[in-house]
């Protein structure tokens, strides 16, 4: 049968060598298959922590302009308190001279009807 192929010493040489190349061809490392567009890591890592920093900034501003309303209500309050306290000290003046002038006013009558009795 080898007879047949008529398959010489540099024709099984060739062979041979087609062999060890196609050998070597399969455990040669194929290209790799990149995506189109491979996402990139590292920018994504950037923007979540921009995300995450700007979270915590709103947060903070938030929460000062929380404390600040607060320190307002507060101050208006105290302001309301002191304005209501102030207006209390005032009528209490106001009823005392009231009281003070009409103690003036009988005094007054009182001579001039004393007056007028010994008249």
């Amino acid at each position: 049968m080898n007879e047949m192929q008529r398959t010489g010493f540099s024709e099984r040489l060739k062979t041979a060598a087609d062999a060890r190349k196609a050998l070597l061809a399969k455990l040669r490392p194929k290209p790799a298959v990149t995506a189109a567009e491979t996402p990139d890591r590292a920018a994504q890592r950037a923007a979540e922590l921009e995300r995450v920093r700007q979270d915590r900034q709103d947060a903070k501003v938030a929460k000062a302009e929380a404390r600040a309303l607060s320190e307002e209500a507060a101050r208006l309050e105290a302001e309301a308190i002191e304005a209501s306290a102030l207006d209390a000290k005032r009528g209490e003046r106001k009823e005392r001279k009231a009281l003070t002038k009409a103690e003036q006013k009988a005094k007054r009558d009182a001579r001039y009807a004393a007056r007028k009795a010994r008249q």
